[in-house]
């Protein structure tokens, strides 16, 4: 393959960064729903999607803080990763396109509240998802 601005990682380190990437990524988006669960916060994040026009707001947020509990649990166990980190970047871009993109690029500095971090997470999420997609077997 084309080396696009110097030569590749090697491949063990190339590994081991991806592991690296999995498990932060997993850690970040368990304590997320923990403390949503924790400081008592589905009820109004089902009240806002309500208010947005979301039907059964507070089950939507009931299934997301459980998805963001167990989707990372499952990623840091390695089992069903893709899907689990797909299903977190579905997640996150409904969540960037209904809060973070009105509020610009930027999180802090030349903005607030911006979709900079967002992008950050669902593209580490994607190429989880990739790294761990099942390889195709040959027919015999």
């Amino acid at each position: 393959m084309m080396a696009y601005l110097g030569p590749k990682a090697p491949a063990t380190r190339a590994a081991q960064v991806l592991e690296i990437l999995r498990i932060t990524v997993a850690i970040l988006i368990l304590i997320h729903g923990v403390y949503r669960l924790a400081a008592g916060l589905v009820v109004p994040f089902g009240t806002w999607l309500d208010s947005i026009g979301f039907p059964f707001g507070y089950g939507w947020a009931m299934a997301v803080t459980l998805y963001e509990l167990v989707g990372p649990a499952l990623m840091l166990a390695r089992r069903w990763t893709s899907l689990a980190a797909l299903g977190h970047a579905a997640i996150l871009t409904l969540g960037m396109v209904l809060v973070h993109l009105p509020a610009g690029w930027f999180v802090v500095g030349g903005g607030r509240n911006g979709m900079e971090y967002s992008v950050l997470l669902i593209v580490s999420l994607l190429a989880i998802a990739w790294a761990h997609w099942p390889e195709r077997r040959p027919a015999d």
